[in-house]
């Protein structure tokens, strides 16, 4: 066998053992007289040591052409290292070699193979599987792994089967593009890759499996951002005889029970807050809760003073800035600009500074007497030492301005700890969103949410008003997990796609099977999925999922390790039946 341990585990106990081991060379430090290598695996390193006056001429002379990352297997005896490392647990002891493989040479790596790399991003991705030999990589995959045991470990215990769905399916709008699979047998027509097993799930339900989950791949063909990748992973999961209350319990569980298992921390009962008051209190549907600055809405005090900005104005809206009355006029200045970016959009902001001694120092001191800025201070929760920020314009378009304010001064001012987490359920969103554009209504989560039953009678008079038996979760700022109680019978689904201006041949193209498949006896269900790539971020206490995906795409939606996506030959092209027009 190629080792007898692994590079993490010998210890002082080991003494006089009779090793092989196998790995790559870290690094080597060579004296003349003494060789020292440094072997690393996945689990670890230890130190080699090849001693002109105790190792054999050969082997130590084979010991001065190894290179870094050389694949080599050694053979020796364990002894007492001399300058002892406290900071790896190999380091009490090293390896005295006497037999010396080399398995492999290898060329110089083009970026250190260390946790502080000299490599930027592009040219780590391009030699991914160099950048996995890093600890921070490879913990992350290790760290995502364990997350994913746990899932599934928690989730077999409540009875759930793990079933796979095709992956190879029909292309049905569920609100992002499909990427597309020519079929050569099938000529001129196409597979899609699943966005999500959502129809999948469901006939499972029908099928009568009650409880499913499934870790696994998804795709949507749209733009990305650091936190999106076209494949992407979801814990998904499914219900049978259930209501809304059941699904929360069980993935509030799932989620504290992972919080626990891998972070150590006991999290109580997740507040609910309705998407309603998300949009007014922080200006998004995935607040992030660990810290505060929430809105207040200042219409009442800050119209009709003669200021006409704010008298035109839909909505004027401010927030309290903890202990930033120290703010200097340049670094007010440079978040005014940081607002007027186009990226954010808002065309000015008025700030209102809360002294120590309970006065008010404001842009607008022309227009507003200190009456009002206390109220302006009482209505935000500003207390002395605070700053209070306020934008005024349309309504939705002024909270998402102060929202993306909100989050940059809270990174700002360091309340978004990684180590801290803050758990919530949204519920109540809206059923339905009208395109402006098109005029029509679409599904907010997809067309297969169960409106609230109370709400049913308002599809005929106000559909913008219909609640969704959805909810997400969401963590630090981000929603991890989002589901829906579904509508389960046919009668319910038509008239689903009848607001959706589905007409009845088009909603029997794309969804017969499920609409037969609820003739059947269909039993009320519901689910949710969590998003794995994002969970594991989070958890792990990083912004962005790319280091916790083994090989993922840049943000161009290319892998540039093996070149993908990439064109085809035209004899590939002419079997699949397909002619491009690239002009």
């Amino acid at each position: 066998m190629y080792r007898s341990h692994n590079c993490g585990e010998l210890n002082a106990s080991n003494i006089n053992t009779e090793v092989t081991l196998a790995g790559w060379v870290q690094k080597s430090r060579d004296k003349g007289f003494m060789n020292w290598v440094d072997l690393r695996d996945r689990y670890g390193i230890t130190q080699l040591i090849f001693d002109e006056s105790r190792t054999d001429k050969a082997v130590f002379e084979l010991a001065k052409t190894l290179g870094r990352e050389f694949v080599i297997q050694v053979k020796g005896t364990v002894i007492e290292r001399e300058a002892k490392n406290k900071n790896i647990p190999t380091g009490e002891i090293e390896i005295l070699v006497s037999e010396l493989t080399i398995l492999n040479a290898a060329l110089t790596p083009p970026f250190t193979i260390e946790d502080e790399t000299d490599g930027g991003e592009d040219i780590r991705m391009k030699y991914r599987y160099l950048d996995i030999r890093r600890n921070p990589v490879k913990n992350s995959l290790l760290f995502r792994h364990k997350v994913a045991m746990e899932v599934r470990k928690y989730l077999s215990d409540l009875d759930f089967c793990e079933v796979e769905t095709p992956y190879l399916i029909k292309s049905t709008p569920e609100g992002a593009r499909d990427f597309v699979v020519p079929s050569r047998m099938n000529e001129g027509q196409f597979y899609a890759l699943p966005q999500s097993p959502q129809t999948f799930k469901q006939l499972l339900m029908v099928g009568g499996m009650d409880k499913y989950f499934q870790i696994v791949k998804c795709f949507r063909d749209e733009d990305l951002r650091a936190d999106r990748q076209p494949e992407f992973t979801q814990i998904d999961c499914e219900m049978a005889f259930v209501e809304q209350e059941d699904i929360l319990n069980v993935f509030e569980g799932l989620t504290r029970h992972l919080l626990k298992e891998i972070k150590g921390i006991e999290v109580d009962k997740f507040p609910r807050i309705t998407y309603d008051y998300a949009m007014k209190t922080y200006g998004n549907d995935k607040p992030d809760i660990r810290f505060g600055m929430k809105f207040g809405e200042l219409n009442e005090f800050a119209q009709h003073k003669e200021f006409p900005v704010f008298n035109a104005a839909e909505l004027v809206v401010g927030i309290a800035v903890p202990g930033a009355g120290n703010y200097t006029r340049k670094e007010i200045d440079a978040l005014i600009d940081w607002v007027k970016r186009p990226q954010v959009g808002a065309s000015g902001m008025v700030y209102a500074k809360c002294n120590d001694d309970g006065t008010y120092k404001s842009s607008v001191d022309k227009f507003y007497d200190q009456d009002d800025l206390g109220q302006w201070a009482k209505i935000t929760g500003a207390q002395p030492g605070d700053m209070i920020f306020v934008l005024s314009g349309p309504a939705d378009k002024t909270r998402g301005q102060l929202s993306a304010l909100r989050m940059e001064l809270a990174t700002r001012l360091g309340l978004r700890k990684p180590e801290e987490f803050a758990p919530l359920w949204v519920i109540d969103f809206p059923l339905l969103e009208l395109d402006e554009e098109s005029g029509r209504y679409h599904a907010m989560h997809h067309p297969f949410t169960s409106p609230k039953p109370e709400d049913m009678a308002l599809l005929e008079t106000a559909p913008g008003k219909v609640r969704a038996n959805a909810y997400d979760m969401v963590l630090n700022g981000n929603e991890i997990g989002g589901g829906s109680i579904r509508i389960h019978d046919k009668a319910t689904q038509q008239l689903m796609f009848k607001y959706l201006g589905f007409t009845e041949e088009e909603a029997k193209a794309q969804f017969g099977f499920l609409m037969d498949a609820f003739q059947f006896g269909a039993p009320p269900h519901g689910g949710l999925a969590f998003g794995l790539d994002r969970l594991v971020a989070i958890l792990g206490g990083q912004e962005t999922i790319r280091d916790f995906i083994a090989f993922p795409k840049n943000n161009s939606g290319r892998d540039v390790m093996i070149d993908a996506p990439a064109a085809i030959d035209d004899a590939q092209l002419k079997e699949l039946s397909i002619m491009l027009d690239l002009k």
